[in-house]
């Protein structure tokens, strides 16, 4: 069964959910997962893109858009609305509804700023009331 985490920014932390988006990406590849990351439009799409491009100076995570890159050089993927196929592994979310295709992944991360807390406590309510095993991560870094 699906594993959902929420990563959830304290006030006066660093950085966005975007940012904290790829850190866990990061984290995750080198963990050696694939990673989908999930978006709302094609402008956070692209954000998305840039952030993972430059997030760090000494390290790059191979990365590409869902439905242009080759899945089989890209650990991490980005999409808007393109249905992730053979993807399952980890999930990132970063839309305000979640995505009905999440329950084929291992693992879910929800990843939320200050900005973003009433949605989540909406998706974690759902997942709850659906039985999935949930699990809060409070950042304050």
């Amino acid at each position: 069964m699906t594993r959902v985490d929420f990563y959830v920014l304290q006030a006066g932390s660093r950085g966005n959910r975007y940012t904290l988006a790829v850190r866990l990406a990061e984290k995750a590849w080198n963990a050696g997962h694939r990673i989908l990351i999930a978006t709302d439009t094609r402008e956070d799409l692209h954000h998305m893109n840039r952030l993972l491009w430059t997030f760090r100076d000494q390290n790059f995570i191979p990365h590409g858009i869902l439905g242009d890159a080759d899945p089989s050089l890209n650990p991490v993927l980005v999409t808007d609305s393109t249905d992730p196929a053979d993807e399952h592994d980890v999930l990132i979310n970063l839309r305000a509804e979640i995505p009905e295709f999440f329950s084929r992944f291992e693992r879910v991360a929800e990843c939320v700023d200050q900005e973003q807390v009433q949605l989540c406590r909406d998706h974690y309510r759902f997942y709850q009331k659906c039985g999935y095993q949930l699990a809060t991560h409070k950042i304050t870094d």
